[in-house]
């Protein structure tokens, strides 16, 4: 069991209320024999206590008032806890951080602007005025049992509103990240590699991390660290990287120069549009995607290193769409083809790839199909044939309309017709 003395792991534990706090089974009583047990000497013991955190304060992905209140407890276990306990309470920073949205919201990264302004407009005070006023205007019984538990969970700091109710568990761990920068030079790769992916998802701390990344890649030598640092620059790094980024294109190792084409592909598309001088760049960039679409890198052990649930051939094909429209030849048929197991994702990169050709401005009603430069017309005609098209609505349908294009099949294939009904796919 682990002491609670000042300047322990726990220093603090016991002055917290946890009571009063919840999770997903009510209150959070219980959270502080778990924290004690997880670094104990008993595997069986600390194996329980992780999953009953796991599956308590981060239940199916939700956070609740003990999750924020936990954060510092394993922000301290993984600088200096034991080592069967480190690389774990790494796993849960992240989590609760970011849920699974690290995968939901490649290839850009994290919008934590958006994020914070939904949830602006719900947060505890908000809900609880709210459920107050629908308690006041109820008169079925039942019904007020159930808003007066609500009105209740409000005005503990709770919110049923998974925006704002995420929100405190993600700025705990972001408080935490200038106490971990030094994690990038511990000894075991597992926390390096760890470390770097945690740093990937908070996009405002950039400028304070990016040093960090940078000394790393300096001196790192391990491949899968190498490639996720690579990755964590990109997303949360400008443009003034490229020239960082950019000699690891030519390393050895293919994990690696998939991790300098990821990166490179976002800071090429994110903010100011790419101009004539990235030309070669973005060749490069596109070369090196396309090779991991088709043959992608090895990246054993550690997970964490390859983002998108270890799928290096579906993160390369939604790197890659929004650089379609510059490829010497067509690519979105592969881009397709790597994500044909999940239709909403495919639909996301296509749009992806039609919003890059057209930079974001629709063209004026109908231009004939001839006038658009080649890298459009190869990404239209694969949309034409391939879709993705399903029998609702997706965003595919939608770009297409607001790029004041046909968003049918027979509308676009006969639109797309005319100029070269030999193409092939």
């Amino acid at each position: 069991m682990i002491k609670e003395h000042d300047g322990g792991l726990l220093a603090g534990l016991g002055d917290i209320d946890w009571a009063r706090l919840h999770h997903a089974y009510g209150s959070a009583h219980d959270v502080p024999g778990q924290l004690r047990l997880v670094c104990c000497d008993d595997e069986v013991s600390r194996k329980n206590a992780w999953l009953h955190l796991f599956n308590t304060i981060f239940h199916q992905g939700s956070r609740y008032t003990s999750s924020a209140a936990a954060v510092p407890f394993f922000a301290r276990i993984a600088r200096s806890g034991p080592q069967h306990a480190r690389p774990t309470a790494l796993e849960m920073l992240t989590r609760l951080a970011v849920d699974w949205h690290d995968e939901y919201t490649l290839p850009a990264g994290i919008d934590t602007a958006t994020w914070r302004t939904v949830a602006a407009e719900n947060t505890p005070e908000k809900m609880a005025a709210w459920y107050g006023e629908q308690l006041a205007a109820e008169d079925d019984p039942e019904r007020r049992r159930i808003l007066k538990g609500a009105w209740d969970f409000c005005l503990e700091g709770g919110t049923p509103d998974a925006h704002a109710s995420t929100l405190p568990s993600y700025d705990a761990v972001r408080t935490e990240l200038h106490l971990l920068y030094t994690l990038l030079e511990d000894p075991h790769p597992e926390i390096r590699v760890r470390t770097a992916y945690l740093l990937a998802w908070f996009p405002e701390e950039g400028t304070r991390t990016i040093p960090h990344l940078m000394a790393c890649l300096d001196r790192e030598q391990h491949t899968q660290t190498t490639a996720t640092a690579l990755v964590a620059a990109g997303l949360i790094g400008d443009r003034s990287l490229l020239p960082r980024l950019q000699p690891y294109l030519a390393v050895p190792e293919p994990l690696v120069r998939w991790g300098a084409a990821t990166g490179l592909a976002r800071l090429l598309t994110t903010g100011s549009r790419p101009d004539a001088s990235d030309e070669e760049l973005i060749a490069r960039v596109i070369e090196e995607l396309t090779q991991a679409i088709t043959t992608p890198p090895s990246a054993p052990d550690v997970p964490e290193a390859v983002y998108n649930e270890g799928n290096i051939r579906g993160y390369a094909a939604r790197a890659l769409a929004p650089l379609a429209v510059h490829a010497s030849q067509p690519v979105l048929p592969l881009i397709v083809d790597a994500l044909s197991k999940d239709t909403a994702i495919a639909a996301e990169a296509v749009t992806a790839a039609l919003a890059g050709a057209f930079s974001g401005e629709a063209p004026p009603g109908i231009v004939p199909f001839a006038a658009l430069n080649a890298g459009t017309q190869n990404i239209l005609r694969c949309v034409a044939r391939r879709g993705p098209w399903d029998q609702y609505e997706t965003p595919v349908e939608n770009c297409l309309r607001d790029l004041g294009l046909p968003d049918s099949p027979a509308a676009l294939c006969e639109y797309v017709q005319p100029a070269d009904s030999t193409q092939s796919l």
